[in-house]
């Protein structure tokens, strides 16, 4: 019985997919999806101080860094083929309060961490996160009335935020607030004020989840009461994630983004057949942890789940991926 199929195969099997999986060089010759550091934009955490580089507990092997540190730190990513960072600042307790003002202050971490990069490296493409959780006494990404986070008048606020953004010389403002109407309100803003080459990376489809844990650490965000389930998105929806997409390509976002990476490789994929515009993904911080953690424990290869994980967000339609091992992604790619 074993000859006869053997001799069937011979026959009838014309098509060997194995062929194309023999050896490295032909599985390099048609891997459908390439991983490069023109792919990553690099999370950046600014401290107040010098020569400061704190390492952030929940988040191993990552620092929140002074504005000279953090320079040395942009021109070595710059070295590495790293085109494009996404800035983060840690705002001083008694400058928060629940109007946020400290976001437009010309003279802010924020605003100095911009120019003094931009000075340095002028080539690295410059975004910043918008949004008031680091200047909110609340933790939250908008202003706080009744117990209430309110929309209209955060939009606001976000508009000033990314004007004096653009004033410093940003090359693109990063909404993460998930404030209904604040793209098209920004690109007002930016219009009218004559900042017509800024960009506006749009978070899109930001969903309320419990990876962002290290991130809130890093930042000391954390929300001081409830949640964020009123603004940000029910994991267990899929086709809004789409209409929210839809919306801010609407309004004038030049690039949207899903938000965590890893458990909405699926949003990824609607997205990205849904718009016009190209599509970012942000790995977050407790993608991060997991992994560090795992490959702490050895059970894992470290640097192996690092392009397997950060592969399957751009097989998924990514154009660009916001992540923290992305020196790290980068260093392995270049050998």
């Amino acid at each position: 019985m074993a000859t006869l199929w053997f001799k069937f195969l011979e026959m009838f099997l014309q098509r060997r997919n194995r062929i194309l999986r023999a050896n490295a060089s032909i599985r390099s010759l048609v891997a459908e999806t390439v991983l490069t550091p023109n792919d990553f934009i690099v999370p950046l955490f600014i401290d107040e101080g010098e020569n400061v580089k704190t390492e952030i507990v929940s988040m191993p092997g990552y620092y929140r860094m002074s504005i000279d540190n953090t320079i040395k730190e942009v021109k070595e990513l710059y070295n590495l083929g790293i085109k494009s960072v996404l800035l983060f600042v840690k705002c001083k307790d008694e400058l928060k309060d629940n109007t946020g003002k400290e976001a437009w202050n010309k003279d802010g971490l924020m605003q100095r961490s911009i120019k003094a990069i931009k000075n340095a490296v002028p080539e690295m493409y410059v975004m910043t996160d918008v949004a008031l959780d680091p200047y909110s006494e609340y933790g939250h990404d908008g202003i706080v009335k009744d117990g209430e986070i309110v929309n209209d008048e955060t939009v606001e606020a976000l508009v000033k935020m990314s004007v004096s953004h653009a004033e410093a010389g940003v090359d693109m403002v990063a909404p993460s607030d998930m404030m209904d109407g604040r793209i098209a309100a920004i690109r007002e803003a930016l219009e009218e004020n004559n900042f017509t080459k800024v960009g506006i990376m749009a978070y899109s489809a930001k969903y309320a989840s419990c990876f962002y844990g290290p991130f809130r650490n890093a930042l000391d965000s954390a929300p001081g009461f409830g949640d964020k389930k009123t603004y940000q998105m029910n994991y267990a929806n899929r086709i809004e994630a789409v209409k929210e997409a839809l919306t801010d390509e609407e309004e004038g976002a030049d690039i949207v983004m899903v938000k965590p990476g890893l458990p909405y490789l699926d949003i990824v994929r609607e997205v990205k057949n849904a718009v016009q515009v190209p599509v970012s993904v942000y790995n977050i911080s407790g993608e991060y942890a997991m992994i560090k953690a795992a490959a702490k424990m050895g059970w894992i290869d470290e640097n192996k789940a690092i392009l397997e994980t950060l592969t399957s967000i751009k097989r998924a339609g990514a154009d660009l991926i916001a992540t923290y091992f992305a020196k790290d992604a980068a260093g392995i790619l270049n050998g």
